[in-house]
């Protein structure tokens, strides 16, 4: 048995996958599934729904109008020669023509995404600069006032709806201190500090319930890694607890807070759809809206797909920068 028992203790190892294999694995998901959202949102879109044209033009469409309509979107070809267009002109960015603009649908998403993203970034800022503190607070307080206040105060930010509050802060901050508009947008070109300003009260609108949901998030994770050894090592060598906090806990805690944060970021971007109509914003929310209203499908198919697409890159982009937050991940541990 001797022998047998020394072969095995000098197997060697088995060894760790490199960074590059663990980011090739994720980038082949990446696209599989930017594949797969692709072929769903055209089967949906194109295929179930019958004769687009006459979607398009209604009822009352005469059979010359439909037979151009049809010719012009390519309805005539097989579906998966459609589909390989489709793909082939979203490589080379050229998404076809918008029906009820008569312009190329790539601008129209190109200006109205000058507003929604901005928009986004704002409030992703907001969230996360509310959340983090009020997390850190309320961990650090532990079954304290100032932790019952926080968790107290999430809990109505969570239950309040954000366009209901977008409204409550149109009445308040428009309508009677008139410190800032109503509604509408300036445009970058003429006027970026007053374009600035009315992103001010849509993103807070949005900031409210994201900054609800990863407070708790941050103060539970928080509240784990407060319980490991090495933070009672830390503050047996003398260092403050806010130091212990933000040197040593939050690094440790922010593998969740960090897949809340980017789940929330697509939201963010998918979800002011209502806060951009609520505040007559010209972005890419208030586009779906007025193409589906006038059946524009061309419009309505690319904007789902940037949609589905910007979901599916920032979830990629998340599990790249767990290596950075936590580089044992990359180890095959994710």
């Amino acid at each position: 048995m001797e022998p047998a028992r020394y072969a095995l203790a000098e197997r060697p190892l088995p060894t760790e996958p490199p960074i590059a294999i663990f980011l090739l694995k994720r980038f082949a998901t990446f696209v599989i599934t930017l594949l797969a959202a692709s072929a769903v949102i055209f089967t949906v879109l194109d295929i179930l729904p019958g004769n687009a044209a006459q979607v398009m033009l209604g009822e009352t469409a005469t059979a010359e109008s439909m037979a151009a309509l049809t010719q012009k979107l390519g309805l005539d070809r097989p579906p998966l020669t459609r589909y390989g267009h489709w793909l082939a002109g979203m490589a080379t960015g050229d998404l076809g023509t918008s029906i009820s603009y008569d312009t190329p649908v790539r601008d129209l998403l190109v200006e109205r995404l000058t507003v929604t993203l901005p928009l986004a970034v704002m409030a992703m800022l907001l969230t996360s600069v509310l959340a983090l503190a009020l997390g850190l607070f309320a961990a650090s307080r532990h079954n304290q006032l100032g932790d019952v206040s926080v968790m107290a105060a999430s809990q109505v930010g969570i239950a309040v709806p954000n366009f209901w509050f977008a409204i409550l802060l149109i009445l308040v901050f428009s309508v009677k201190l008139q410190w800032f508009s109503a509604g509408g947008f300036p445009g970058w070109e003429d006027e970026p500090l007053a374009s600035l300003k009315a992103l001010v009260l849509p993103a807070v609108a949005l900031a409210v319930v994201q900054a609800a949901i990863l407070a708790r998030i941050t103060r539970s994770a928080v509240l784990d890694v407060m319980r490991e050894d090495f933070v009672r090592t830390a503050r047996a060598k003398g260092l403050s607890q806010r130091a212990v906090l933000w040197r040593h806990v939050l690094r440790n805690a922010f593998v969740p807070v960090l897949t809340v944060m980017g789940l929330q970021f697509a939201n963010l971007l998918t979800g002011t759809v209502v806060i951009e109509y609520v505040f007559a914003l010209p972005g890419i929310g208030r586009l779906v809206f007025q193409a589906i209203a006038n059946r524009d499908l061309p419009v309505v198919q690319n904007v789902v797909m940037l949609l589905a697409a910007a979901v599916i890159v920032i979830n990629f982009v998340v599990d790249v920068l767990y290596v950075v937050v936590d580089p044992r991940l990359k180890l095959g541990h994710a």
